[in-house]
């Protein structure tokens, strides 16, 4: 379980839905589930990834293996790189896709899959440009 109690950072009359509370336990190994197995749960449930995401944190099963790389990895947390290179048409996208200054995850996703790349080389380019990703769609940041 984790050391913080996420639950607290949600309305105390938001309630949980049953099913997802189901499959959420059934796939939690040791407190914990993947990132894209929690976005398997959304999936299969048909709920949005945040209300996995809130589930998660009601049940203090902690969100792990951040899809971009950027937290839930032992023993650094993150293991996203800066890329050695950044293509100017992917720098472009990124910068024109800020909201506030930050790239939203589904907006990384987003470009991934339009670029045809790894949601990590997306992450990774951001991390050469000194941009910051924001928005986790779990709510996990």
């Amino acid at each position: 379980m984790s050391e913080k109690d996420f639950a607290k950072k949600h309305p105390p009359d938001r309630k949980v839905d049953a099913r997802v509370a189901e499959a959420v336990k059934t796939r939690a190994r040791e407190g914990e589930i993947p990132c894209a197995v929690a976005f398997s749960i959304a999936e299969e449930t048909g709920v949005p990834p945040e209300e996995v995401g809130f589930t998660m944190d009601m049940l203090g099963i902690r969100a792990v293996k951040c899809q971009l790389g950027l937290y839930g990895y032992t023993p650094n947390k993150r293991i996203v790189k800066p890329a050695e290179r950044v293509e100017p048409d992917l720098e472009k996208a990124i910068r024109g896709a800020l909201i506030g200054g930050r790239l939203p995850c589904a907006a990384a996703w987003e470009l991934a899959e339009r670029f045809g790349l790894r949601k990590m080389e997306v992450s990774s380019a951001c991390e050469s440009l000194g941009i910051k990703i924001s928005s986790c769609q779990l709510g996990s940041f």
